[in-house]
C-alpha cells in the first residue's frame, strides 16, 4: 500500500491510527491505495491489543414494538456516530438461545451491554457484569457498582394524568395496563393510584395480558361494557391506548373524546396518526440514547451505580376533551 501510494510505512500506519497526525494529501493518497487493494483494518484485532473490542450488546425484549423499535434506532444511529458496533440480542425466546447469542457476545470480547426496559431477565445482567462489561441499564430497576441506571419519572407522569383527566371533565376514570410488571409500568400505576386516592376518587382498574395492540382491545373490551363505564382512562403505553380507541369507535359507536378521553405514554409514532391523536406523555428516546453512550465513552468506574433521570414530555392532542390545561401538574 506504501508503494502504491508513493509514502513511507510509517504515513500508512498513522492513516490507520485514530488520533495520529497525518496530512490531508498523504491520507487521500493512502485512502486511494487502500480502496483500489481492497484494504480493510482489522478493528477486532487492534481492539484486542487494547483490551476492548468497540463492540457494544443492545440486550432487549419486544423489538416490533413501536417504542422499543424507536429507541433501537437511536442507540445504534448513537453508537455508530461514536465509532462503536452494535450487537442486538433478542430475549424474547425463553430458550437457551439467548444464553448461547450472549456467550458469543462474550467471546467476542464485547465492551459494554446496554439493558432497555421490559423483560431481559436480571440473570442476564449479572452475567455480563461477571465477565467484565460496563452495563447500561434503561427503566429498570436493578443497579450494579459501575453501572448507569437510566430512569424516568414514571409515577409524575401517572399523578398529572388524573389530573388532566379531571380538567377534562372526567367523572369516571380507569387504569389500564398490562400484566408485564415491569418497573415502568408499575411506576406510571403507582402514581395514578397514589393521585387518585389523594383526590378521593374511586376508579377502575384493569391489567390484562403483554403490552401490545391487541391487549388494548381487550382492555376495551371489558372497561366499555360496564354498567359503570369509564369516561376518562390513562393506558400505560399508547399501544394499547391504540387499541382501546379503535374499540370504542369501530365496536360500540363511542365518540373520542367526546364521550371517553384517553391519555396514553411513550408518544409512539402512531399516536400522532389523524385516527388517533393521541394525548400522551413522550419519552426523550434521542436523549436517553445519547446519555447512554456519553456515559459508556467517558464514565469511569465507580463502587456504586450512577443514575440520571429524565421528565417525560406531556403531548398533548386530540383525544382529551377540550377545555383542559395541558399545563396542569397539582391536583385540585
Amino acid at each position: 500500500m506504501a508503494e502504491l501510494a508513493g509514502v513511507s510505512r510509517a504515513a500508512v500506519s498513522r492513516c490507520f491510527t485514530p488520533g495520529a497526525s497525518v496530512s490531508p494529501e498523504t491520507r487521500a493518497k493512502i485512502l486511494k491505495a487502500a480502496d483500489k487493494l481492497g484494504y480493510q483494518v482489522n478493528r477486532l484485532a487492534s481492539g484486542l491489543i487494547r483490551n476492548e473490542s468497540g463492540i457494544i450488546a443492545l440486550i432487549c425484549a419486544e423489538l416490533s414494538t413501536p417504542y422499543r423499535s424507536q429507541l433501537l434506532a437511536a442507540l445504534t444511529a448513537a453508537l455508530q456516530r461514536a465509532g462503536k458496533v452494535a450487537l442486538v440480542i433478542n430475549t424474547d425466546r425463553s430458550d437457551g438461545s439467548v444464553e448461547q447469542a450472549l456467550r458469543q457476545a462474550i467471546s467476542y470480547r464485547t465492551d459494554a451491554a446496554v439493558f432497555l426496559s421490559g423483560m431481559p431477565a436480571k440473570s442476564l445482567a449479572e452475567t455480563c457484569r461477571r465477565n467484565g462489561m460496563r452495563l447500561v441499564l434503561i427503566n429498570r430497576d436493578e443497579g450494579y457498582p459501575g453501572s448507569l441506571l437510566v430512569r424516568l419519572a414514571d409515577a409524575e407522569a401517572g399523578r398529572r394524568a388524573v389530573g388532566l383527566l379531571q380538567a377534562a371533565g372526567c367523572r369516571k376514570l380507569a387504569l389500564a395496563s398490562s400484566c408485564a410488571d415491569t418497573p415502568s409500568l408499575v411506576g406510571r400505576e403507582r402514581g395514578f393510584r397514589a393521585a387518585a386516592t389523594k383526590a378521593g376518587l374511586d376508579w377502575i382498574e384493569l391489567r390484562h395480558g403483554t403490552t401490545s395492540y391487541e391487549t388494548g382491545l381487550e382492555l376495551g373490551m371489558s372497561l366499555l361494557t360496564r354498567q359503570d363505564r369509564p369516561d376518562g382512562i390513562f393506558c400505560t403505553t399508547d399501544l394499547m391506548a391504540c387499541g382501546i380507541i379503535d374499540c370504542a369507535r369501530w365496536r360500540f359507536g363511542i365518540r373520542v373524546p367526546d364521550d371517553l378521553s384517553l391519555i396514553g405514554f411513550d408518544d409512539i409514532p402512531q399516536s400522532g396518526w389523524e385516527g388517533y391523536e393521541l394525548t400522551t406523555f413522550q419519552q426523550p428516546v434521542d436523549e436517553i440514547a445519547e446519555k447512554s453512550v456519553e456515559w459508556l465513552l467517558t464514565g469511569g468506574a465507580s463502587e456504586t451505580a450512577e443514575e440520571v433521570s429524565f421528565v417525560p414530555i406531556l403531548k398533548p392532542r386530540k383525544s382529551l376533551r377540550r377545555g383542559f390545561d395541558p399545563d396542569v401538574r397539582a391536583l385540585p
